[in-house]
């Protein structure tokens, strides 16, 4: 939590299982997650997250879901939430390297706040299509935010290079600590 800003900003966390779609809500408060509208339509779970505030997107729209993310990540961050992405785009498997989308580095420049890189190894406890969890200890890891000011390029560089370099780091004593995994 120590690396956690005040006032609003932008998490970027890795995204291995369904974990990361609830575990915001405690440590954040109110935080405003950014996800595919197609999750709207889920019965019960889907309705409860258009209640929540999310700001959700058509990834079919191109640049025009693009300009609505931003809007309801500017009306977020203009009420004090953290906005939440997941920067991939997707749940991937631990250790999968899945390219980073621009999206991340749109809400940096138009937002103008800082940006949690977090890493994580919930997939290792919980399967990316999967239910049954595996007993062990899972570590969310927000690392040091990176100010806002950087280049667009620079941006993405750093912040694939710290959520990747900790998310390996997580993995390996994960499975250092339990070797059934």
């Amino acid at each position: 939590r120590e690396n956690l800003p005040q006032g609003p900003f932008i998490v970027a966390s890795k995204h291995q299982s369904a974990f990361e779609t609830f575990v915001f809500h405690l440590i954040l408060g109110d935080p405003a997650y950014i996800l595919k509208r197609e999750l709207l339509w889920i019965p019960f779970f889907g309705w409860y997250l258009g209640k929540s505030g999310v700001i959700a997107i058509d990834r079919s729209a191109g640049t025009k879901a693009l300009k609505a993310m931003v809007k309801g990540a500017e009306e977020a961050a203009a009420e004090g939430r953290p906005v939440v992405i997941f920067p991939e785009g997707t749940r991937a498997a631990p250790g999968a390297k899945l390219p980073y989308h621009t999206g991340v580095a749109m809400l940096y420049g138009a937002l103008k706040v800082p940006v949690v890189p977090v890493a994580l190894n919930s997939g290792l406890f919980w399967r990316r299509r999967g239910f049954a969890k595996k007993p062990g200890v899972l570590t969310l890891e927000a690392l040091e935010p990176i100010q806002p000011g950087m280049d667009r390029k620079a941006f993405m560089a750093e912040l694939e290079t710290r959520i990747e370099a900790a998310t390996d780091r997580l993995l390996g004593e994960a499975r250092e600590r339990f070797p059934g995994l």
